[in-house]
């Protein structure tokens, strides 16, 4: 991580974003609290596995269905590990109001001022890719975070062209992008061969992290890597490296196990592995989530224990 630079008369956070980066679950108790001692647990076991950094709130750690207690807390345990092991530690702020959102930013850098913000672009309200450029510009001139934009059209209702997101990438502040589009498309390759300098590009798609990894991209943000951090982390570091017959062949497997995961609502199947393999209390997830079926889990679970061999 490179702490580098400021803009105005604030000190920004720098950092270089790269490798692989875990968006925690939240783990419930059976009383459906969360289970903090059980998170802060997962939080130190993926960082000694290799992971860079961790993502609280990201929409694997259901910030929605969280109250703001509960989401302080998250916040709290995954700054605690990520200071504990000298990792990035990245914080999801959402949200269709500029106002909202900028002000969320300003709390969350008082609480944790050397962690990154992932931001969404504005959802539901559509506001086309010059607003969604004037949010996040607005954004990057009053916070106190680094902004990582996460690009999940499937969920906010807005494309981005690459020109949109050369923009956004050209905005001081703005060091990186969580790419979740769904595949690999001509947008991500026309950035990957040619990424802004300073602007790391991470993959937001799990199944496609081999791919995205031989074309460039910096790293993941991967919600399947709970199940597998330190193959995940073997795959980034075997395509850095030019390894590309162990790269293609582990990126193959690690696809697999990737798609069982997404086989019902994220997080679902994952915590109800983490569960089968005795790294949290129970799989519940929070309604309007349901839990995955048996069979949904015992196939990603066969997935993860075959990675050991």
């Amino acid at each position: 991580m490179n702490w580098t630079w400021a803009i105005g008369d604030r000190r920004i956070v720098g950092m270089e974003l790269k490798g692989i980066h875990v968006p925690l679950i939240t783990p419930f108790a059976a009383d459906g609290s969360v289970a903090l001692d059980a998170l802060e647990k997962l939080a130190h076991e993926v960082l000694d596995a290799g992971a860079a950094g961790l993502v609280a709130l990201g929409t694997t750690g259901e910030p929605a269905a969280l109250t703001a207690e509960e989401r302080d807390a998250v916040v709290d345990v995954a700054a605690a590990a990520c200071a504990a092991r000298g990792a990035q530690l990245t914080v999801g702020a959402s949200g269709g109001d500029t106002r909202s959102v900028g002000e969320a930013l300003a709390a969350l850098g008082a609480r944790v001022p050397r962690a990154a913000a992932l931001v969404t672009t504005p959802s539901f309200v559509r506001a086309g890719e010059a607003g969604t450029v004037a949010h996040f510009r607005a954004l990057a001139a009053s916070s106190p975070l680094p902004l990582v934009v996460y690009h999940i059209p499937y969920r906010t209702g807005q494309q981005l062209s690459t020109a949109a997101l050369r923009e956004l990438a050209a905005i001081e502040g703005v060091v990186g992008v969580k790419y979740a589009t769904g595949g690999l498309d001509q947008t991500a390759a026309e950035l990957l061969a040619d990424t802004p300098e300073g602007f790391a590009f991470l993959t937001g798609e799990d199944a496609y992290l081999s791919p995205m990894l031989a074309l460039g991209a910096a790293g993941g943000i991967l919600a399947s890597a709970h199940l597998a951090t330190a193959r995940f982390v073997e795959l980034a570091e075997a395509w850095q490296a030019g390894d590309v017959t162990w790269a293609r062949a582990l990126g193959h497997r690690l696809t697999g196990l990737a798609l069982s995961a997404f086989t019902a609502p994220n997080p679902s199947v994952t915590k109800g592995v983490l569960h089968a393999q005795g790294r949290i209390p129970t799989p519940d997830v929070r309604l309007p989530l349901l839990p995955a079926g048996e069979a949904e889990v015992r196939a990603a679970l066969a997935l993860a224990s075959g990675l050991d061999h």
